[in-house]
């Protein structure tokens, strides 16, 4: 452990394991799925997924990484052979095309916190073609991106402790602070409190299947698990920390990060009248109407705070993503963690170009026939292929490995290391239940769905 790096501290890896899952999927998608979804329902149901199903998976990343040692490919590969090492070489591929298209969207956030501090972003009247006419325009874009890739790639260049964890330790408390500034100051606005009874109220009656299966896609998502990024970071956490401890307040961060994101958003939709379910253009299409509302000194100061915010949340993502391929490459392939910081930045960042013209630069890539009577853009396919699908498989091969391979007596061992009372405790066989029978079973059902829904417009509800 010591040549590969590790932690310094347990609340180093909490901070760490919390920014790899804090990210775009809290800040930026959480709120206007939320809104789609019945608000309060849909949070209730969402905090029961992410306890129920997230939080076994993500003991089982981080377990597994600490006691292999190893990237997800070396994880899978020692325990379970190369053939399962194949299912930790899936989920790297996983992570690097995530990250492809991850880092155009941080440099939109980048590109919009700039535009909202020095340019004239709140001064335009209609923010659906400023967004439209943003996101098509490629110079930008390849400047935006290649600057938050750079940013990037430098935190990751200075190794675990002092790149990922003391970026970690330095970031989550800052979005902590812009989060609950910009919170604090919404509530006072008119309306304010139409927004929080909509979020905090729930009305059971607008629960659907749909709510339910969206709910648990978002909850999987936000905790950034079946792609092995714990499984990283787990092999640098140190043998005598209490993982189950680390974990629950790992997923305490997630929750609580998309929780706060609720409530900053629909307190400044509601004070508006705009509509809570304005979906994936709230952040960048409403929210810049809203900032401009409040005038041109406090609009400036709110919005810019806003996607500095968001910049911090990808960027704790970002990291995690390119430290899984670096990790691999260094433990694998015995590179330098120089040369393989570089060569995986420029790498990714290549691929994300045709996903970076695929909004309206390029119209091929704009709408994109990947099958005959369906298209959407390049970015979108990406996303589809290795994060909305990808992922729950990673997660469900997960589960069936640790309960067939790797067994879950190693797994109940491992995790005892770190704490005393776990064995023959009630958290043990709760946890083994999860992951031996419905963590598979639900992972698998909605892995289907998904891509009935996604490749076939299969209607689910």
């Amino acid at each position: 452990m010591a040549a590969r790096g590790g932690f310094s501290s347990r609340i180093g890896f909490i901070a760490a394991a919390a920014g790899s899952a804090v990210g775009l999927g809290n800040i930026w998608q959480f709120p206007y799925v939320a809104g789609q979804n019945g608000g309060a329902a849909f949070l209730l149901i969402y905090v029961f997924w992410i306890f129920l199903i997230g939080f076994p998976i993500m003991l089982g990343e981080i377990t597994l990484g600490r006691s292999a040692q190893a990237n997800p490919y070396g994880a899978y590969k020692k325990y379970g052979g190369k053939v399962w090492g194949l299912v930790g070489l899936f989920g790297i591929l996983c992570g690097i095309m995530i990250l492809s298209f991850y880092n155009v969207v941080s440099g939109w956030a980048f590109g919009y916190f700039l535009e909202t501090s020095f340019g004239n972003l709140l001064e335009n009247e209609n923010h659906s073609s400023f967004f439209g006419e943003y996101v098509s325009d490629f110079t930008d874009n390849l400047w935006f991106s290649l600057g938050f890739m750079a940013i990037t790639a430098v935190i990751v260049l200075q190794g675990v402790k002092k790149g990922i964890e003391g970026s970690a330790k330095i970031l989550m408390p800052a979005l902590f602070a812009l989060l609950i500034g910009i919170i604090i100051y919404g509530l006072t606005l008119p309306g304010a409190m139409e927004g929080l009874k909509f979020y905090l109220l729930p009305d059971f009656s607008l629960i659907t299947g749909a709510t339910i299966y969206s709910a648990l896609g978002q909850a999987f998502f936000s905790l950034s698990l079946g792609m092995g990024g714990l499984i990283t970071y787990g092999s640098y956490l140190s043998k005598k920390e209490n993982i189950v401890s680390s974990a629950t307040m790992v997923a305490i961060a997630d929750t609580m990060v998309a929780f706060l994101a609720g409530l900053m958003i629909f307190p400044l939709v509601f004070s508006q009248g705009q509509s809570p379910s304005e979906g994936p253009g709230l952040v960048f299409v409403a929210l810049p109407g809203i900032f401009q509302a409040m005038g041109p000194i406090l609009g400036k100061v709110v919005g810019s705070s806003f996607f500095l915010l968001l910049c911090f949340a990808a960027l704790t993502s970002t990291i995690s993503l390119l430290e899984v391929a670096v990790a691999y490459f260094i433990d694998e392939r015995k590179w330098s963690r120089k040369k393989a910081v570089i060569v995986m930045a420029i790498l990714i960042f290549l691929i994300g170009i045709p996903s970076m013209l695929g909004y309206g630069a390029i119209q091929g890539l704009t709408e994109f026939i990947f099958y005959e009577g369906n298209s959407k853009s390049f970015m979108d396919l990406i996303q589809d292929l290795f994060s909305v699908i990808a992922l729950p498989l990673g997660g469900f091969l997960l589960s069936i490995f640790i309960a067939t391979r790797w067994t879950t007596a190693k797994f109940s061992e491992e995790i005892s290391l770190g704490a005393e009372n776990y064995k023959g405790s009630f958290l043990e066989g709760f946890l083994n239940i999860m992951i031996k029978f419905v963590c598979p079973v639900v992972l698998g059902f909605m892995f289907v769905l998904t891509v009935l829904q996604k490749f076939f417009n299969v209607e689910l509800f």
